[in-house]
């Protein structure tokens, strides 16, 4: 949970307009009486490993997700994922070289982010 809150920090002091927070199952309820304490919208998206994907942040960045309409990372298009590394404020340099990695494979195979 402490990084969690660091995360909440740099949200509040705004380093970043959406984080990415992924966190056993058990610290769900922790996690939501946190966000909603505080007013930052969030989304929650559940993986087969017992874990959970905590998106929040700007409500705008959150709705941006909610448009997309995917739990799980891997169902995301390159395209998706490239906006999702950008709101997350991943390096748009790095980000374009994933983008055109990912255009020159086809997808297949497992996931590692389920």
């Amino acid at each position: 949970m402490e990084v969690f809150r660091h995360h909440i920090y740099e949200f509040k002091k705004g380093l970043r307009n959406l984080i990415l927070h992924t966190a056993p199952l058990g610290d769900v309820p922790e996690i939501e009486r946190a966000l909603q304490a505080q007013g930052i919208a969030y989304r929650l998206a559940y993986l087969k490993n017992g874990h959970v994907n905590v998106f929040f942040g700007c409500p705008d960045c959150i709705r941006v997700l909610e448009i997309i309409g995917k739990s799980s990372l891997c169902d995301f298009t390159k395209e998706e994922d490239f906006i999702l590394g950008i709101m997350l404020g991943y390096g748009r340099l790095e980000e374009c070289r994933r983008f055109i990695s990912l255009s020159a494979q086809q997808y297949g195979g497992s996931c590692a982010a389920d």
